[in-house]
């Protein structure tokens, strides 16, 4: 099932302007501040009515103009996660989680005890919210949308009042949701990294308006959106199978590039894992270096070059994927690049953090 959007909305002063279609898995809607990726979500919920537009879910129509069809909220089935949890102070963890199965259709839905196994809640029913940290607030939220059984899933920036440690444990959760749940979730954020790991389908948006829309993995190995996207936050995604466990607290991971070796990941062996590498993280060598404390060398081959006022962004392919460099403009001339040319990149372990890596 997929949801499609397609929206036309006069603001003072702004324009939204959008359309696009979200598959099973998660899309998610990227921009600046201000660039409408919160009125969109809205319009899905029902909360904005945009001047035109027509939005379905699956076979159901939740938004026609041209036909006067504008469903309710309630009737919508979905579930929305909020920036802040909005959990009821007065309810236990199992209270909130039950009430959410108040809003469930008849057919069957979600297992309680499924969902709070996949969110790790067990340890919570007897809480209530204010002795849960911000974390475990946001897991019951979830929770919460999931047994209202909804065909689609928004979520607006949920890690946005969560700092950096607090986001590294429910990463996990929503790659669970992505790859467990056969629903589609929209799910807005400005935090590129994030979407990296994340993200089957992404969504840019600048100004109201789609800049490009399509597989995440395409999108962000593109040099010539790398801009938009924000150049100090440029990067893309490698796969790799977790093969060993060494003894000195690394993993290996075999990659069409060859070998990468990355600070201790707790995942079984086999396991396939999706690896964000920022361009400003990697070195070129057009032979193959020796006597370097990074271990990770990678074999890739020059697909395009991009040159501006910034620097230059490159665009490797590694086997059928694509990663990203940025280095200098003077770099890029003294090793005198070009496309279809052997590479060697060169990436330290330890500049991928844990965070940028989960599951593909």
């Amino acid at each position: 099932m997929s949801l499609t959007v397609a929206l036309d909305h006069r603001f003072p002063g702004f324009t939204l302007e959008v359309n696009f279609t979200a598959p099973p898995g998660l899309t998610a809607l990227f921009g600046k501040s201000g660039s409408g990726k919160t009125s969109v979500i809205n319009a899905v919920a029902g909360i904005l009515r945009p001047d035109q537009g027509r939005i379905t879910s699956g076979e159901i129509t939740l938004l026609d103009t041209a036909h006067a069809i504008n469903l309710p909220p309630h009737r919508r089935r979905l579930g929305y996660v909020f920036q802040d949890a909005r959990l009821f102070p007065h309810l236990t963890v199992r209270q909130n989680l039950n009430y959410g199965r108040w809003f469930s259709p008849k057919t069957k839905g979600p297992n309680f005890d499924d969902i709070v196994v996949l969110l790790g809640l067990n340890a919570l029913l007897a809480r209530r919210p204010q002795a849960l940290s911000g974390g475990e607030k946001s897991r019951v939220a979830i929770g919460r949308a999931l047994l209202s059984n909804p065909a689609l899933l928004l979520m607006d920036e949920p890690f946005a009042a969560l700092d950096e440690a607090r986001k590294a444990e429910l990463l996990p959760y929503i790659e669970a949701l992505r790859d467990h749940t056969q629903i589609p979730i929209l799910y807005v954020s400005h935090a590129l990294a994030e979407v990296a790991r994340l993200a089957t389908t992404l969504v840019v948006l600048d100004q109201g308006r789609i800049l490009r829309a399509g597989s995440a993995a395409d999108l962000l190995s593109d040099p010539d959106l790398a801009p938009a996207l924000g150049l100090r936050d440029a990067g893309a995604t490698l796969t790799g199978t977790l093969i060993a466990q060494d003894a000195d607290g690394l993993s290996q991971l075999q990659s069409a590039g060859g070998p990468i070796w990355l600070p201790t990941i707790a995942a079984n062996l086999g396991t396939t894992l999706r690896i964000r590498i920022a361009a400003q993280d990697v070195i070129l060598s057009r032979t193959r270096p020796e006597g370097l404390s990074a271990l990770n060398i990678l074999q890739a081959t020059i697909s395009e070059i991009r040159l501006s006022d910034d620097g230059a962004l490159i665009q490797l392919a590694v086997g059928s994927e694509h990663m990203l460099a940025r280095i200098t403009a003077r770099s890029a001339k003294a090793l005198s690049l070009s496309p279809g040319q052997p590479i060697f990149a060169i990436v330290k372990s330890v500049a991928v953090a844990q965070t940028d890596v989960g599951t593909r």
